[in-house]
């Protein structure tokens, strides 16, 4: 089923990466060979990457038969977040802007005044592809729901649009999009979606920041999204798989560069989701976001079963995990 390829896809990923983040790609290959890890840790521990993903999932199945909408899932998210925020679990080194908004959430304010305007971490989309695996959903509510989940923590613009093009990619991989189509399609998504500003989803989180207009704040991010993905563009043709993919589209601190260096990773071994999950987490930057973004986009093409043999049985959380793909399916 590939609505739980995608999510195993993330928090296998995320595992694989936990331990190589902050590292350099000579360090990981001192420690585990050329190619980097090969298989899970025992036990297989994941960060906050999975766990937010996971309050992204479970909101979303909370709300599953309703409407989804803006006042809808604000509540829903904003409460899961606070929770996982003060969960036990909340022990992997999160980022401060997740924790610095989820705190001013479990004081009581509202979202708008809760976010973190000028925060555009890969917070904001480490934990969207849930978004992307919902079906029957109109373009507008995908988009609007997964700025709105990246907008409670993280209120820059580049966050909301990176948010909205790793929600969408996930969903037409799932749909069977070819990987040699993605960037064209992501691209052309970006340019369309320019200077449109989701007030229903959004309210006035524009007036946070310093631009004249809705609009003029929404082409700031988009621009800085065309930008990566031209450099994506231009990594993928290339094809070098040896090199370091954060020298070519960023480290993936920010949330444009995690969705591109995630990409990256997938698209220069489209047909070997192992390989690409090993080549992420062989990475000099955020090697946990990317290779949990890497992982949801394979799941999402390929399924549950293009990953080795034991993980599943292995993976932290295996048991929420697999009761969001079927809520989602």
């Amino acid at each position: 089923m590939t609505v739980a390829g995608s999510l195993f896809g993330l928090a296998y990923g995320d595992a694989l990466g936990k331990d190589t983040e902050f590292a350099s790609v000579a360090e990981i290959q001192r420690r585990y060979g050329p190619k980097g890890p090969a298989d899970l840790p025992e036990p297989a521990l994941v960060t906050d990457d999975t766990q937010m993903a996971l309050a992204v999932g479970e909101g979303l199945v909370e709300l599953s038969g309703g409407p989804l909408t803006a006042d809808a899932l604000a509540p829903v998210w904003s409460r899961r977040f606070v929770e996982w925020a003060h969960s036990p679990d909340n022990n992997r080194a999160p980022g401060m802007t997740c924790l610095r908004a989820c705190a001013a959430l479990s004081d009581g304010k509202p979202w708008l005044k809760a976010t973190q305007a000028g925060s555009k971490g890969c917070g904001a989309n480490m934990r969207v592809t849930p978004v992307g695996l919902v079906d029957n959903l109109s373009s507008s509510t995908r988009a609007g729901a997964a700025q709105l989940q990246a907008a409670l923590t993280h209120g820059h613009p580049t966050g909301l649009a990176a948010s909205e093009l790793t929600a969408f990619a996930t969903w037409w991989l799932l749909g069977g999009m070819r990987p040699e189509d993605l960037i064209i399609a992501l691209r052309a998504r970006a340019e369309q979606q320019r200077e449109v500003y989701h007030h229903a989803w959004l309210g006035d989180l524009w007036k946070r920041a310093q631009d004249g207009s809705a609009e003029s704040f929404m082409v700031r991010g988009w621009d800085e999204c065309i930008g990566v993905l031209d450099r994506l563009g231009a990594a993928v043709r290339a094809g070098d798989r040896e090199s370091d993919p954060c020298e070519a589209t960023g480290a993936g601190w920010i949330a444009e560069e995690a969705l591109a260096t995630a990409l990256l990773c997938f698209l220069l071994f489209p047909d070997d989701p192992h390989a690409a999950l090993q080549r992420a987490a062989t990475t000099s930057g955020d090697s946990d976001s990317i290779a949990a973004l890497a992982g949801a986009f394979a799941g999402a093409m390929y399924g549950i079963d293009a990953f080795p043999d034991g993980w599943y049985e292995r993976i932290e959380y295996a048991d929420r995990l697999e009761a969001v793909a079927t809520g989602l399916a």
